[in-house]
């Protein structure tokens, strides 16, 4: 087939390598200065984030330090009024309450009250509170035993804390009552909920006693943090892995990490903690990183700007091209059709080689069967001649024994025609132990007439032992007589002839016959079909392909070679048969 031209295969590629390359490592930079800048600047604004929260917080705590000192000092002063001790002393109380609603308003305290020596609210800023019975409460009972200012903290039912300062109130050593000054911390609570922070105060046991969320007053800080509801800890779980820009978090609130700082308070062992969330940090990170990540873009839009420019460009070179590309598909297209007339052709063509290829294997196979049954049709003509005397000289049971050798000629002929047909068939049969000594005994009665009509000598080297292989006996006689025939042939022309047959059994059955003929000429060729030196009509070279051919089936090798005094030598190797392998064989 014709070939596209260069220049349409390198106009079709819309990007080259090296732009690919410069895009990838654009993409790359983007990437690296977008994680670099993530946290370079997170730990940036995280510091500033921290470092604000610590000044809050030691804001927080002087302002809530300051409202206690300042509210410590009103019970000592009011426990020396003189109007006040005189209403306790005449029990006189019209006066006392506006007197109180007077002092509350200056100090700023969330609310005060008056109680006489049994615990009973005889005057307060709360008029609700008048009559009051605080006979029970800490703040009344510490106050009459201790004889200076006690501080109290007392939570209510509504969960709400109640901070008071109280001083009993005596005169002349008798005690006449208590003043209460309940200081205002919750204003400092409601401060706090306006900011993004969350403010806890804790005491010294570890109890919050002011905090931002009111549901949390009354719990430790890890028992408050834990009450968040399970489904905000699920979206925690699920933002904590899929949010890239997540910041590693000192604690939740409500699902949201947060950053936790913590101040000690220098009152009683309180602590305040705040915790503050990574919003703001998060806005200013993501607002530089959405800077930075528009101007990549901006970058890519550029580089695909021109590359698109450029492919403009390349269309309409390739539609200049297509006037080319359209006569190039119509030659492709009569070349296609050529090829496929030329494959029609080629089909017809190998019907007909394949014809001749199954007259050739016939003609092949009448030259084997011609030249195998040449043999014994010799032999029993011999054998008929000799009858035939014996019959004439009255000795007939001599005379069957010849007809015996007919009869087991005829049998071998069925057997090599059916052998043929299996080599012609290139399968294989059933095997079983053969004993090498006796089919070679075999082929040599076989051959004998043969023998006895050149006057050639035979040697014979056989050991004691069986030599048992694994194989047809038939197939492998017939190796053995088409060596022999081939040995006769062989010292046709020599005085003397003489063949020596060698049996040997070591890692291998070996079979060595060997002639004092004239040699092989061709080694090479000596095993190729057809291939003889006889003259017309005494052979057609099939003798020792299809030898070769049994052989190799039965998994050993047939060889030929010159040998030194002259002569030809023929080696044949099969797999020789211990005897374990006999006993599982007979056992199978």
């Amino acid at each position: 087939m014709a070939q596209l031209p260069a220049k349409v295969i390198s106009g079709g590629r819309t990007i080259g390598w090296r732009t690919r390359v410069a895009l990838m490592g654009l993409l790359v930079l983007a990437v690296i200065t977008v994680v670099t800048t993530n946290v370079l600047l997170t730990d940036r604004f995280t510091e500033n984030t921290r470092n604000r929260a610590e000044l809050r917080l030691a804001l927080y705590s002087g302002n809530l330090l300051s409202e206690l000192r300042r509210n410590a000092i009103v019970p000592q002063l009011l426990a020396r009024d003189p109007s006040l001790i005189g209403a306790l002393s005449s029990a006189d109380y019209s006066s006392s309450t506006q007197r109180l609603i007077s002092f509350v308003e200056e100090i700023g305290a969330a609310s005060l009250m008056l109680l006489d020596r049994d615990g009973r609210a005889v005057a307060a800023t709360d008029r609700n509170r008048l009559g009051s019975q605080h006979r029970s409460d800490p703040y009344f009972v510490n106050a009459i035993r201790a004889s200076g200012t006690v501080f109290t903290v007392m939570q209510r039912e509504s969960g709400a804390y109640v901070f008071a300062y109280s001083r009993r109130i005596e005169e002349r050593g008798d005690v006449l009552g208590v003043i209460l000054v309940e200081v205002d911390l919750a204003k400092f609570e409601r401060a706090w909920a306006g900011i993004s922070d969350a403010v806890v105060v804790s005491d010294s046991s570890g109890s919050i006693i002011l905090a931002t969320e009111p549901r949390w007053r009354g719990r430790t800080e890890e028992e408050a943090l834990a009450t968040e509801p399970a489904r905000s800890a699920i979206q925690r779980a699920i933002q904590a892995t899929a949010d890239w820009t997540t910041l590693p978090a000192d604690a939740y609130v409500q699902g949201e990490a947060v950053m936790r700082m913590q101040t000690r308070i220098p009152f009683r062992g309180w602590t305040m903690t705040s915790f503050t969330t990574y919003a703001s940090v998060r806005e200013k990170v993501n607002g530089f990183l959405a800077l930075e990540i528009m101007g990549f873009a901006i970058l890519l839009a550029l580089a695909f700007y021109f590359l698109s420019r450029k492919n403009a460009l390349r269309m309409a070179l390739f539609q200049r091209e297509s006037a080319d590309l359209r006569a190039l598909n119509a030659r492709l297209q009569r070349e296609i059709a050529e090829r496929e007339r030329v494959q029609k052709n080629l089909a017809v063509a190998e019907q007909t080689l394949a014809q001749s290829s199954k007259l050739a294997a016939l003609g092949e196979m009448s030259a084997a069967v011609s030249h195998e049954l040449n043999q014994p049709l010799a032999a029993m003509k011999t054998y008929l001649a000799g009858a035939r005397l014996l019959l004439r000289r009255n000795r007939p049971e001599e005379a069957l024994s010849s007809f015996q050798r007919i009869d087991d000629l005829i049998e071998r002929m069925g057997a090599i025609t059916k052998q043929l047909k299996s080599y012609a068939r290139k399968g294989s049969e059933e095997f079983a132990p053969v004993n090498m000594g006796d089919a070679l005994a075999s082929a040599l009665s076989m051959m004998e007439p043969q023998l006895k009509r050149r006057q050639i000598k035979i040697s014979r080297a056989i050991p004691s032992e069986a030599v048992m292989v694994m194989g047809d006996r038939v197939r492998i006689e017939q190796v053995m007589i088409n060596l022999l025939r081939n040995a006769i042939d062989a010292t046709g022309s020599v005085d003397a002839p003489e063949i020596d047959i060698i049996l040997a059994a070591g890692e291998t059955a070996t079979l060595t016959v060997r002639d004092n003929g004239v040699g092989i000429d061709d080694l090479d060729k000596l095993f190729e079909p057809f291939y003889t030196t006889k003259t017309a009509g005494d052979g057609v070279g099939l003798g020792l392909a299809i030898s070769s051919g049994i052989v190799n089936d039965l998994g050993g090798r047939l060889t030929a070679r010159n040998a030194e005094g002259g002569g030809a030598v023929f080696e044949v190797q099969l797999p020789i048969l211990s005897d374990e392998d006999a006993d599982i064989e007979a056992a199978e």
